[in-house]
């Protein structure tokens, strides 16, 4: 689960219990749901100005901590469980078929579509049916291979490095996300875990040579994995720029009262040099090969650009 996402489930699950505990201390608060002190007030302020659609100031909620006391007001959509409309839950069970259809539904997935089908359609007549359709040629190719335990061969395109090269894989399992088909796969040649999106494929040969898949296989995450050849650079970020560590897959190397100080990996030099420029002076770099010159490059660039309009 990413920072993401962790954030929003201790959210979710603090707000109804602190609205329905008024008065509730700082401390109990951090003990029940794992905060510190810092995180806590961190999550209140992003509750201050989050509402519902309007986001006038009327619509906003109010939290904050005042006297060692957690304050939420003007929170009653979050005091009771989410109420689904009836065409919120036709979608939400038609998003859980459709994954389901894909063969990459996990258990509590197919247990909560069918509680939810239930809920909708009580007669227990099949109304809805999911598929995915459209599948690439090629997708079932590397599911037989990844149930088999088949080595494959491919040859892979990389967008991020602009190469095309021969790669000896051990498929894990294949699924759809953001629109694409992908291949999470542990990869002989780069010796790690990898993910492939299936129509940068140009080739791919099932071998009869087996492999012994693991027990539980990692899901298919779409995300950023460090390679060997990637720039990687340390960066110390002002408690502004906090949200860098939420929105991009880093290391923190250190966690202080000004802030973070992260290690960031790109396939390009120009990508870390492109995110100091936007930080500007909420980001500092602290060490990483030739992105300074990189920024200072980029800088250049741009002045030029406005010096010639």
């Amino acid at each position: 689960m990413t920072r993401t996402a962790q954030r929003l489930n201790r959210i979710l699950s603090m707000l109804p219990w602190v609205i329905a505990n008024p008065g509730a201390a700082v401390d109990e608060v951090c003990d029940r749901f794992g905060y510190s002190r810092r995180d806590l007030i961190a999550d209140l302020d992003l509750v201050f100005v989050c509402g519902l659609p309007g986001y006038g100031p009327g619509d906003l909620m109010v939290a904050y901590v005042e006297d060692d006391e957690v304050i939420v007001d003007m929170a009653d959509y979050f005091a009771s469980p989410l109420r689904l409309t009836p065409a919120e839950g036709l979608g939400l069970l038609a998003a859980g078929l459709a994954l389901i259809s894909s063969g990459q539904a996990p258990p509590a997935l197919e247990r909560a579509v069918e509680k939810l089908s239930a809920a909708l359609t009580p007669e227990g007549g099949e109304v809805l049916a999911v598929d995915v359709s459209g599948e690439p040629e090629l997708v079932g190719m590397l599911r037989t291979a990844a149930a088999g335990g088949r080595v494959v061969e491919i040859v892979y395109s990389s967008l991020g490095k602009g190469e095309t090269k021969a790669r000896s894989v051990e498929p894990w399992s294949v699924a759809s996300a953001l629109g694409n088909w992908y291949l999470s796969a542990y990869c002989r040649t780069a010796e790690g875990e990898r993910i492939f999106r299936v129509d940068r494929i140009r080739r791919a040969e099932v071998t009869d040579e087996a492999f012994i898949p693991p027990e539980d296989p990692p899901p298919v995450e779409v995300r950023y994995l460090p390679g060997e050849d990637d720039v990687r650079a340390t960066i110390h970020l002002t408690n502004r720029a906090r949200w860098v560590a939420e929105y991009y897959p880093i290391e923190v190397v250190e966690d202080l009262e000004s802030g973070l100080v992260i290690r960031f990996s790109a396939s390009d030099v120009a990508v870390i040099a492109r995110l100091l420029l936007r930080l500007g002076s909420e980001a500092a770099l602290v060490e990483g090969p030739g992105v300074a010159e990189a920024l200072a490059d980029l800088r250049s660039r741009i002045l030029s650009r406005y010096a010639s309009a």
